[in-house]
């Protein structure tokens, strides 16, 4: 699976060969020419495809219509990141050419869907199947076939079903003492949850100072133990566990002194070290024969908390897809027996992976490509019958769980009540975070569970009689219905406009359930006890993005409908914005955890727009000295500068400027409604 890093001497030398054209007076088309072919160099001399990307990105922006550069930069988006990216290339190469390639419509379609536009993605996929079946007769390799163009649309049926119903579920990112800017996945935590194991492809305290040949740092083991309720800074495992290549972890006994981690020997096998009384770890050995296959890969395992039974993922000839779930259970004399496929119940004709088996011994959560899922890996769980001897049907977990990329991974905790995982999502810190996943109890207004309270009538003493009881009529309990709050966003002409669009409670980061009313209007759902705070979050490419606070009233018996309009502004030179929701350490430079999801959608709108340039700003209060203040908003403009930059946006585009005390927003004689507004993060679009 993997190999030893290749020198990047050509990354760095055509990087400075890219910045070097960029400024020189050259031919647009020619320039993107170049850029091509510098990506293609990268390509043959590594696997560095975010470089490669980046190039394909900057080709297309030299020369919109280089269909080449367009169609790379949307194919290599859904080879890496920003999937949901990809379409506005793709989009570009249907309008130069529609016949550049058969199935690009079915591509538009694959990126709408994981930028959960799904009714957008059932448009395309719906075009691109009445082309299949006008054309059947076309066998080139860019044809993707029916049976996948059907599996995609049942997808986004049901997405749409689960985004208008989401669990109740809460999805905190478990934040920077564990993530990094890079990725961090693969968490196990043992039975008490003290200790939490983890992989990561961060650069700092990483065993490996080369990098893989995708030029990313080789895969690590780290582990943060959590002292008095909060998760200490994480630490690598050390030498003897983590190797110079690529070490992940796959599971975690609950004692937690036993780890399970795989290894690229012999195509991906399981390996096993033991926890030492002085906190080391022994050297990681190779587990049986009956566990690991000749030539095949074993990705994932989980074992019950007793020991007796594994559960693990392979490859291996004779499941029932590509990947299928297998277990295996301890003998008397402690070996473990010929390893068995669950069947077809758990398995399915795609790839299942990433099982865990809970503390209760029966409960088995996997992910699977497969089943009622909303695209990519699902998490779904099933619950064993003992009495029936055996499995029962797979559930899906639900959004804001699932999502429709890969959801892989998932451990649950002793009281059932959290759980952990590893995804991508838009307050991460990195790429791939590790989240905390609270099951939230059912809502303490519901339909099926509101009360009325009945009091017994006053009555006269009857003396008792033998005649036949008169029925009562007892009114029904009184129904608790949703609030619903009906969202339009408009352009600066008052017109609707689609925009991705989402509402999440503050307090827990419940999303609420959303469906699509026609053009630019959504009806979000929330059914809760008592009044609560949600932030709105509104996006559209061309547009600068909105987060608004909203309150909400309590649920009661009658129906409550709300209204709000949302209107847009064009993305122009000149649009300044005041980011709100960017925090910094009292008197540092380093964010905190609640900056990450503002951070985040200002490297999506420069994502989307690809000219844009802004100048960011930094401001603060008149509270020390104006040579002080004027270096920390310096050194905070930075921060938000260099976060982009290691996101990927282009360092040319941004410009950072700390103006200090220099431009109040308010008077610095009140905390509240004064020094508070003062010290704050600004956007400038200063060219397009």
């Amino acid at each position: 699976m993997y190999k030893r890093s290749r020198n990047l001497f050509f990354i760095v030398f055509l990087s400075g060969f890219s910045v070097s054209t960029f400024a020189q007076d050259e031919d647009n088309k020619k320039l993107a020419l170049e850029l091509i072919e510098q990506a293609e160099l990268v390509m043959e001399a590594t696997q560095a495809m975010d470089v490669a990307r980046d190039l394909y990105i900057q080709a297309a922006q030299a020369d919109p219509e280089n269909i080449v550069a367009n169609y790379r930069a949307g194919d290599f988006h859904m080879k890496t990141v920003g999937k949901d990216r990809a379409v506005g290339y793709f989009l570009n190469v249907l309008n130069l050419d529609p016949d550049f390639r058969f199935d690009i419509l079915y591509w538009i379609g694959r990126s709408y869907q994981y930028g959960m536009e799904f009714d957008k993605a059932l448009a395309y996929y719906n075009r691109y199947k009445t082309k299949l079946l006008e054309k059947d007769g076309y066998r080139g390799r860019d044809r993707t076939e029916l049976p996948d163009v059907e599996r995609r649309m049942f997808e986004c049926q049901n997405a749409i079903e689960f985004v208008a119903n989401p669990a109740h579920y809460s999805i905190v990112n478990v934040g920077s003492a564990i993530n990094s800017e890079y990725d961090d996945f693969g968490p196990v935590v043992n039975q008490d949850e003290t200790l939490m194991v983890f992989t990561t492809r961060r650069r700092d305290g990483n065993l490996n100072q080369n990098v893989f040949s995708d030029n990313k740092p080789y895969e690590d083991i780290f582990f943060s133990e959590k002292k008095n309720g909060v998760w200490q800074p994480a630490q690598n495992i050390g030498e003897v566990v983590n190797t110079e290549f690529h070490s992940s972890t796959l599971a975690l006994s609950a004692e937690g002194d036993q780890l399970f981690i795989y290894q690229d020997d012999n195509n991906g096998d399981i390996f096993e070290s033991f926890r030492k009384e002085d906190g080391t770890w022994t050297f990681p050995q190779p587990m049986s024969d009956n566990i690991n296959s000749q030539g095949f890969k074993e990705s994932s395992m989980s074992i019950t908390p007793d020991g007796s039974v594994l559960f693990f993922a392979s490859d291996r000839p004779g499941g029932l897809g590509g990947i299928d779930i297998y277990f295996s259970i301890k003998n008397e004399n402690g070996e473990w027996t010929r390893s068995r496929n669950l069947g077809p119940i758990i398995n399915t004709q795609y790839d299942d992976d990433g099982p865990f088996i809970d503390y209760d011994g029966k409960t088995l959560y996997f992910s699977s490509q497969g089943r009622k899922g909303m695209g990519g890996y699902d998490i779904f769980k099933s619950v064993y019958d003992s009495a029936e001897g055996k499995w029962g049907e797979p559930e899906n977990l639900g959004y804001p769980i699932n999502t429709p990329d890969d959801d892989i991974y998932f451990v649950s905790t002793e009281d059932g009540k959290r759980g952990y995982y590893a995804s991508v999502r838009e307050d991460g810190q990195g790429f791939t975070d590790i989240y905390m996943v609270t099951i939230l109890q059912e809502d303490e207004v519901s339909d099926n569970i509101a009360s009325k309270n009945i009091e017994p009538a006053e009555t006269e003493p009857k003396q008792p009689d033998t005649t036949e009881p008169e029925k009562v009529e007892i009114e029904p309990a009184n129904t608790f219905l949703p609030v619903t709050l009906t969202v339009t966003v408009t352009d600066e002409n008052n017109q609707p406009v689609d925009a991705r669009i989402s509402l999440v409670n503050k307090a827990d980061k419940r999303v609420a359930g959303k469906s699509n009313q026609g053009t630019g209007v959504y009806a979000f759902s929330v059914t809760l006890p008592e009044p609560t705070s949600h932030t709105l979050f509104v996006e559209k490419p061309g547009y600068v993005f909105q987060n608004i606070d909203i309150n909400l009233p309590a649920a009661s018996s009658q129906p409550q409908e709300l209204a709000r309009t949302v209107s847009m502004s064009k993305l122009r030179v000149g649009t300044r914005r005041v980011l709100r929701n960017i925090y910094f350490s009292f008197n540092k430079t380093t964010f905190t955890d609640e900056s990450y999801m503002e951070l985040n959608k200002l490297e999506t709108m420069m994502a989307e727009n690809a000219g844009l340039q802004i100048e960011i700003s930094g401001h603060t209060d008149k509270i020390g000295s104006t040579a002080y203040n004027k270096d920390l908003s310096q050194r905070r403009a930075n921060a938000v500068k260099d976060y982009l930059v290691n996101k990927g946006v282009d360092v040319r585009r941004i410009t950072a400027v700390g103006y200090g005390e220099e431009r109040p927003m308010a008077s610095n004689d009140d905390e509240k409604d004064g020094r508070e507004l003062n010290r704050r993060v600004e956007f400038k679009v200063t060219g397009k």
